[in-house]
């Protein structure tokens, strides 16, 4: 196995996870994050808190630098709920109105293209069939295509890693505790954000958020079900 991974990291909760759960796997990791006129922009503020939380939940010393990227333009064309003041709900495609087309795309061709000159052939992403909001640039067959695709245009292998495609919100807060313990979960609750709305004020159980958008409702549930899974 590669010795080094480059995660996508935005500090959502998926993220967080998944750059912990790198740090169990690879002796070195970067991690990228992307500004594309996001409503919710209030999680790039979190991004160094929570990696300096992660390295101290999970005692490691792999994790090495960070990028964040500008590609603002791209979110201006690629409008969406996520870019622009627009109501969160059911678009007549039969999508949500927060997909971001071709947004995964996009975060993985930047993301090949930095760990091309990094030395780096493996990325971490936190797509996921399970629970996620019918968007098709999350599908496992997305993802492989991708992956093809990368190691094709850039002429050499190219992995693309996906530790909770198939794992539900539950399974998720339980894989955060097996890898970084009540440590990495107290981070997760009090740094991650995940809220479509960028809400940093109203602090829950599972942490901040406006408690009504579809990504605090998952959040929330998922909470819930590990906790009373874990209670029982």
């Amino acid at each position: 196995m590669s010795s080094a991974a480059l995660v996508l990291f935005s500090a959502g909760q998926d993220s967080v996870t998944c750059l912990a759960w790198a740090l169990d796997r690879f002796s070195r990791v970067e991690t990228i994050g992307f500004f594309y006129g996001q409503r919710h922009a209030v999680e790039l503020e979190q991004r160094p808190i929570l990696r300096e939380e992660i390295r101290a939940a999970c005692a490691s010393a792999g994790l090495e630098d960070d990028h964040v990227v500008d590609i603002s333009g791209y979110g201006a064309i690629a409008e969406s709920a996520l870019t622009a003041d627009r109501a969160i709900e059911m678009a007549e495609s039969g999508l949500p109105s927060t997909f971001v087309p071709g947004r995964n795309l996009v975060f993985f061709s930047v993301a090949a293209a930095l760990a091309y000159r990094r030395g780096i052939d493996v990325l971490v992403g936190g797509m996921c069939e399970t629970d996620y909001s019918g968007y098709p640039d999350c599908r496992r067959e997305t993802i492989d295509a991708m992956a093809g695709t990368l190691s094709l245009g850039l002429d050499r292998p190219m992995t693309i890693e996906t530790p909770l495609m198939y794992l539900t919100k539950a399974q998720t807060w339980a894989l955060a505790h097996d890898l970084g313990g009540h440590t990495l979960v107290d981070a997760i609750i009090e740094h991650s954000h995940t809220c479509y709305r960028g809400d940093r004020e109203h602090r829950h159980a599972w942490g901040y958020g406006c408690g009504a958008c579809p990504a605090c409702d998952l959040r929330a549930k998922g909470w819930n079900e590990w906790r009373g899974s874990a209670a029982a």
